[in-house]
């Protein structure tokens, strides 16, 4: 079994030793010889168990594994110390270790128990991943990123409401993760949340699957279906892509809107369905409005409440949460154990700009798990990322730098100057002068 192990202790001497023992029983092993560059080493490597002296010059490794357990609490930590004391020992374990050695008296459990402390470390993982799976609501938006925060933010708020949501965003940004995350922060959560993708069906089956058919209504109808907005009946129904949705549907969709009242393929009854819409595109519908290939009518019925989900290359600071969380996900799903990844992974994956957004993050962890070799991830394992090159007149003076991001801001919240000097954390009034100084509409 292999395993990725970090020895902490300020005695560098037998720091040495125990790390030569424990490469010799083919684990990875990194050393550290204070708390602080522990701290550091536990960001930028995946580890599993963590061997610990008791006492550090700059912590007392009893407090220390209550800040370890709180950030990692799927690793396992051993504590050693050369004193033998039982209060610490107690202490150690309340706060989360997994057991305690006493220096040269313990030498020879150090490498049975380091074993046991891995398969604890493996169950953990397994714990960890079902939980993941089974989260529901917001706990399934990751990110810390100011645009992610204030998307995740003001869809807590709608979701308190029946309004209707239109979601709007890159493909692959998250918006089907943010339509179930606000139906289960609804009162309609205990009902059913809905998908479907519009771009994925003709006109006659779509229309089929949304509203349902009588059995001979046509072709291929060989017995009665319940349409999707019936099985949204005091739930959440989820158009994903409604901008791809033929201009002949969108009539129908709009009445049912307005009354909650349809009709089945093939039946003269009218049907009722009290559900909540969330819909989401990539497109711009006041283009396609222009172009005759969106209702302007159901548009003002869609966009009561509209949230704006931001690529990837604008929330890099994501990237790693995102790709820590796909990693533990993809190593479950392939047996995987021990994973260590290298810091240069996590620089190869920010110098890409990700047009494929989280879809095609996701794609990458999982494919660089499958090519990866002795089970470390590192910049090898990825496809090779180019860094953008930087134009020649691009400045990096601090009027120019101004002037993108309040650009980039504007673009964000589509022209709306208000929500924009929010953002920006200024008046409305600085923000114009500033336009009118930079030449910006």
């Amino acid at each position: 079994m292999s395993g990725n192990i970090l020895i902490i202790d300020d005695e560098i001497k037998l720091l040495k030793l125990l790390g030569m023992i424990l490469s010799q029983e083919n684990f990875n092993v990194k050393e550290a010889s204070t708390a602080r560059s522990a701290m550091t080493m536990l960001e930028q490597y995946d580890f599993d168990v963590v061997l610990s002296d008791v006492r550090l010059p700059d912590a007392f490794g009893v407090d220390l594994i209550k800040s370890i357990k709180t950030k990692y609490p799927h690793l396992e930590i051993i504590l050693m110390t050369a004193f033998g004391n039982i209060t610490d020992a107690v202490q150690a374990m309340k706060n989360g270790a997994y057991d305690y050695l006493v220096k040269g008296d313990d030498n020879e459990k150090i490498i049975p128990l380091v074993y046991k402390a891995l398969e604890k470390v493996k169950d953990n993982r397994s714990r960890t991943v079902q939980s993941t799976a089974c989260v529901k609501g917001f706990a399934q938006v990751l990110g810390n990123s100011p645009l992610i925060l204030h998307a995740k933010k003001m869809a807590e708020k709608v979701a308190l409401t029946d309004a209707a949501v239109l979601l709007t965003g890159e493909t692959g940004t998250g918006k089907e993760v943010f339509a179930n995350a606000i139906h289960e922060g609804s009162d309609r959560k205990k009902n059913s949340f809905v998908a479907i993708n519009c771009s994925a069906f003709s006109k006659e089956i779509l229309e089929s699957e949304l509203f349902g058919h009588k059995q001979g209504s046509f072709t291929g109808a060989l017995k009665d279906k319940k349409g999707l907005i019936e099985e949204a009946n005091g739930g959440t129904l989820f158009l994903d892509e409604i901008g791809e949705m033929p201009i002949e549907l969108q009539a129908k969709l709009l009445r049912v809107l307005e009354t909650k009242e349809f009709i089945k393929m093939g039946e003269t009854k009218v049907s009722r369905s009290d559900f909540r819409l969330i819909a989401a595109t990539n497109r711009n519908l006041e283009e396609e409005i222009r172009h005759g290939n969106f209702r302007e009518d159901l548009y003002f019925r869609l966009n009561v409440f509209e949230i704006s989900l931001p690529a990837l290359r604008d929330r890099k600071e994501d990237l790693k949460i995102l790709t820590k969380n796909f990693i533990d996900l993809f190593s479950h799903k392939l047996h995987l154990s021990s994973i260590q990844v290298n810091p240069d992974y996590y620089k190869a994956l920010e110098k890409n700009d990700w047009k494929g957004n989280i879809r095609e993050l996701r794609n990458a962890v999982e494919r660089s798990l499958i090519l990866m070799n002795d089970n470390v991830l590192d910049a090898e394992s990825l496809p090779h990322y180019s860094e953008k090159p930087v134009p020649e007149s691009d400045s990096l003076s601090m009027r120019t730098l101004e002037k993108i991001h309040i650009q980039k801001v504007l673009q964000y919240t589509k022209g709306n100057k208000a929500e924009a000097a929010r953002l920006l954390e200024i008046g409305i009034a600085t923000l114009y002068r500033k336009l009118e100084e930079y030449g910006l509409k």
